[in-house]
């Protein structure tokens, strides 16, 4: 290209895209984005690898929309030309109003519909009769049309979008996606997204590309040190990683919002529960949770409701009893004893777009180099900057060393370095710590569960219609409520001054002095009032005496 920096108006889009990239504030095209679109307006494959974050979604958003205006405006009938598949509900929501955004100016001539919500399949078929010009949708659920024959791609397809395709196999959809490319045309053009090239993105080339340039961008597949922050801390025992996070979310020694990534549902729920013990108030995604709850979490958390969210990261979790790959169960299939309630569509550490995160957290270690990729991918986006903090039990330092190696690559430094804190002296915490540990049981987790399930699907199901015709109220609608199924101990809401560290204490200070302020309260003005008590005094009374008769009155005879 050019060596002066690109710009949008130089890659030829149509000028109602421009606009809705004005809109959006986008002042130049990412590198991926600045690769991706020319090649993709002249016709040719894609399989892009880019990191999280830098703009993979509008690389194959603008040359899709651009190609389908060209159509509208060389008078093609209405028909279903793009399909964008996507391994989550999650993930479809984003692509849907990405999408949206960037047809603002011409959403009279492109039509979407998302397949990937949680409606039965026979109240969208409505919408696919209205023949739109993209669907969005998980491999699953745009089967499940095709087989019912109330979606046909067959003579229309022009374009088909895969996002996140080293996550589609993992996520199950292998069988899904092979079957629905017998109902693809021989002919369309294909752009394959992905954050890592592993095994299952090359089969998958094999089966959709034909001819593709693939793009390895020259950067790294995470932020460099200047924009990302990455640090590891060893914990000893599990009980100090609940003291660690304690301490830095009690202190306020990490300020903005925060992700903090669990490995199981009950691993959620026990976080959850200890914080609430601490007055922290968070709130949980997981797949239990109904879709809708799960994306109006997102929300909110984007528009700065909450500063905390503890998410599980259930796909990679390394269970003894899981098929291998390639013998994975069918989707749909019965599954093991309590996985009945799981959504095997959900996904919230791979692709999402959280908004302005300042760090996430580890707190149970990720179970492989990509599984770390996508969460620490949650922060330091665009351009902002962010932090990941890992917690490293002793069992854990193989994996570590295997992270560390990745990062690295062929310089000489890895960008994973030990996070430098004292533990010694929060050791007045430790007490505080077991206390409300000891609080969180067994009990107490299958309670919050069934609570916060029976809760969300009130919210999303009987109070549909309501939010429905009253969208202003469900801003107000809060997912981060505690639960209080366990013993909470009012002591531990605060912090008394003498267990800051000081070291820590000019930090800590103004988080205290806040609550001291909150708790004060202010004197009563006493001008021009008398205190009753200063001013009551005693008068003597004159003891009574005997009425006396005059000497001066006068006699009675």
């Amino acid at each position: 290209m050019a060596d002066e920096e690109p710009s949008f108006e130089h890659l030829g889009l149509d000028p109602r895209l421009l606009q809705a990239v004005a809109a959006l504030g986008w002042r130049r095209p990412t590198l991926v984005q600045a690769e991706a679109i020319p090649l993709a307006l002249e016709g040719k494959d894609l399989l892009a690898r880019a990191r999280t974050g830098s703009g993979k979604t509008g690389a194959y958003a603008l040359p899709l929309l651009h190609r389908l205006l060209l159509l509208r405006r060389g008078g093609k009938e209405a028909a279903v030309r793009g399909l964008v598949l996507v391994p989550s509900k999650e993930l479809g929501r984003q692509a849907r109003d990405m999408l949206r955004r960037l047809t603002t100016f011409c959403a009279r001539d492109i039509r979407l519909a998302d397949l990937s919500g949680t409606e039965e399949a026979a109240a969208q078929r409505p919408v696919l009769m209205e023949k739109p010009d993209v669907v969005i949708g998980t491999p699953s659920r745009v089967l499940a049309h095709l087989q019912a024959r109330s979606l046909s791609l067959q003579e229309t397809l022009e374009v088909l979008v895969i996002d996140e395709a080293d996550l589609l196999f993992s996520f199950g959809f292998e069988e899904d996606l092979k079957s629905l490319l017998c109902y693809l045309p021989k002919i369309y053009q294909t752009f394959v997204m992905s954050a890592t090239f592993n095994e299952d993105v090359q089969t998958l080339k094999e089966l959709v590309l034909h001819n593709p340039v693939t793009l390895k961008l020259q950067e790294s597949q995470l932020p460099g040190p200047s924009q990302l922050s990455q640090f590891h801390i060893q914990c000893e025992a599990e009980e100090d990683k609940f003291l660690l996070l304690c301490v830095l979310l009690k202190l306020s020694l990490v300020r903005g919002k925060v992700i903090l990534f669990v490995g199981s549902i009950d691993r959620c729920y026990r976080l959850k529960l200890f914080l609430e013990q601490f007055s922290i108030p968070a709130c949980v995604l997981n797949s239990e949770l109904p879709a809708k709850s799960r994306c109006h979490i997102i929300s909110q958390f984007n528009k700065g409701f909450y500063d905390y969210i503890i998410a599980t990261d259930e796909q990679d979790l390394a269970d003894p009893e899981r098929p291998p790959e390639g013998k994975r169960r069918k989707r749909g299939g019965k599954g093991h004893k309590g996985e009945k309630t799981k959504d095997q569509e959900y996904g919230v550490s791979r692709g999402i777009d959280f908004q302005n995160v300042s760090a996430v957290f580890n707190f149970d270690f990720p179970p492989s180099v990509e599984s770390y990729i996508h969460r620490a991918g949650r922060t330091a986006r665009v351009d902002n900057p962010g932090t990941v903090l890992t917690f490293v039990s002793p069992a854990e330092y193989p994996l570590l060393a295997n992270i560390e190696s990745a990062l690295t690559g062929d310089s000489s430094e890895t960008p994973l370095r030990p996070y430098q804190f004292r533990m010694e002296e929060v050791e007045g915490f430790r007490y505080r710590c077991k206390d409300a540990m000891r609080s969180v049981t067994k009990q107490a987790i299958k309670e919050a569960r069934l609570r916060e399930i029976k809760e969300e699907l009130l919210n999303s199901e009987k109070l549909k219609t309501y939010f429905e015709d009253n969208p202003r109220d469900l801003d107000l609608l809060r997912h981060d409520k505690p639960l209080h199924p366990a013993v909470v101990k009012p002591h531990l809401r605060n912090v008394p001054e003498y267990l800051v560290p000081p070291t820590l204490r000019s930090v800590a200070r103004p988080f205290l002095r806040k609550h001291q302020r909150q708790k004060r309260i202010p004197p009563r003005s006493n001008k021009g009032q008398k205190n009753p008590l200063r001013s009551f005094s005693f008068k003597k009374r004159r003891p009574r005496t005997p009425a006396t008769k005059s000497k001066a009155a006068p006699s009675g005879s």
